[in-house]
């Protein structure tokens, strides 16, 4: 049988990050706008303890819409562009909208059903059609943040779909953020930036796609004098008494049953450790070949050189824990000299370089930006690249580095342009990126 050799790049799909998408209550007529960059309604935000698939406040129906844009649009309008190498034969770039609430095993499912949808769609465009697309459909997936950690779950899990050409991710915490525990214990974070607020705390304690980003990398944990602390996140008695009386208020709230809340208080509590516990390890066993991959196939960007929580401090108080987020626990050591271990302790200011690394990737593939990557005409658009409305971390898909690095990885030998540059990470001295890359 005749190979049919596919000149056209695959249509793309792009996953947002945590808190990415509009989210819209659509029971009222017409549907309200409950998280958007603008609104921030928590308190319909709020999940059911009794069933955290649906809201605390019922009747309504909640649903994903469009990302925010002042984090992809950018990115969407310059992969629409570049990647289709003539006008009339353009290059699909979809947005899956999801519920960033949710488990990420139910958006991985999908995210499967949804790369079936856009194989058969881009089967109906006439110039794909002639490109022999039919013969051997496949899709490129872009991840931001926890959109990346999606992807690779949604390979682990689904890997005999063998249905991916390339990937890139971009500030993915593989191995979690100390954010989370910021956003659960005090409602402040740089996963969603904004003033603390208590509403936003408590409802984060019922938010089950945050307990998947909780820290799981090495020297995560530290006690109150600073050294490594053995154990884990996802074991619920290392926690603090903040989170479980959270959760006994919302059940005394909104529950059904009325007997032992606070047993029921730490059923839910250990359920919703003990799945993202679950997707961790399932993660940490993947290997690229399960799903017909290579490391090449894999864009893998990290944000470097901004200061960054890459510890947590856990003290024990008797039989109960206290978690501190002092001064102590951020860093920025990229620019201590030749110390490749305390340069390690970096990153965007929301996910530190540590957790950048995916299990099924070495530390030689990555590509690290720094904040003076942005390029003069990123500079002059303040809303993006002033890091005080957004940060690095929701900066980056903005930067048109990052654009030309993933249009060059998509494109292959197609691409002829240069100016793409990037880093390799401490200590790193044979570097292998998935492209060759100018000096910076």
């Amino acid at each position: 049988m005749r190979v049919v050799m596919a000149k056209l790049c695959p249509p793309v799909i792009l996953l947002a990050g945590i808190t990415g998408n509009y989210l819209r209550d659509t029971y009222p007529i017409p549907p309200d706008v409950v998280w958007s960059a603008l609104t921030k309604d928590f308190t319909r935000l709020q999940l059911h303890p009794d069933n955290i698939r649906y809201e605390a406040q019922q009747p309504s129906r909640v649903l994903p819409d469009q990302p925010i844009e002042i984090v992809y649009r950018e990115l969407v309008e310059e992969l629409r562009h570049n990647l289709s190498l003539q006008a009339d034969k353009p290059v699909p770039v979809y947005v899956l909208a999801y519920d960033w609430r949710q488990p990420l095993e139910a958006i991985e499912d999908q995210l499967h059903g949804f790369i079936d949808e856009v194989i058969e769609r881009t089967k109906l465009l006439r110039h794909y059609d002639a490109d022999g697309y039919a013969a051997d459909p496949k899709v490129n997936l872009v991840g931001h943040s926890m959109g990346g950690l999606i992807i690779a779950g949604y390979l682990a899990r689904h890997a005999g779909a063998h249905r991916v050409a390339k990937l890139a991710t971009i500030a993915t915490p593989f191995r979690g953020s100390v954010e989370a525990v910021a956003k659960m214990t005090s409602g402040l974070s740089n996963l969603t930036g904004g003033k603390p607020s208590s509403r936003e705390r408590e409802a984060s304690r019922v938010t089950p796609g945050l307990y998947y980003l909780l820290p799981a990398f090495a020297g995560c944990l530290a006690d109150a004098a600073g050294q490594p602390l053995a154990g884990s996140l996802f074991d619920a008695t290392l926690w603090q008494d903040s989170v479980l009386d959270t959760l006994k208020e919302y059940i005394r709230l909104y529950g059904l049953k009325k007997q032992d809340r606070p047993g029921q208080a730490a059923a839910l509590f250990k359920a919703l450790l003990d799945a993202a516990a679950a997707h961790h390890a399932h993660l940490e066993s993947f290997r690229l070949g399960d799903a017909g991959l290579v490391a090449d196939d894999w864009l893998c960007i990290a944000g470097v050189d901004r200061n960054t929580r890459v510890r947590l401090k856990v003290e024990k108080l008797g039989a109960a824990h206290q978690f501190t987020l002092d001064a102590s626990c951020a860093a920025n050591g990229w620019h201590d000299g030749a110390d490749a271990e305390a340069r390690w302790n970096t990153g965007d200011g929301t996910v530190p370089l540590r957790s950048a690394v995916p299990p099924f990737l070495a530390a030689e593939n990555l590509v690290c930006l720094r904040p003076g990557d942005f390029g003069f005409s990123e500079l002059g658009d303040s809303a993006i690249s002033n890091e005080h409305l957004v940060g690095f971390h929701a900066s980056l898909p903005n930067m048109d580095l990052v654009h030309r690095l993933i249009v060059r990885h998509f494109l292959g030998q197609r691409d002829r342009r240069s100016n793409t540059w990037g880093r390799p990470a401490p200590g790193v001295t044979q570097w292998q990126p998935p492209i060759s890359l100018d000096a910076p």
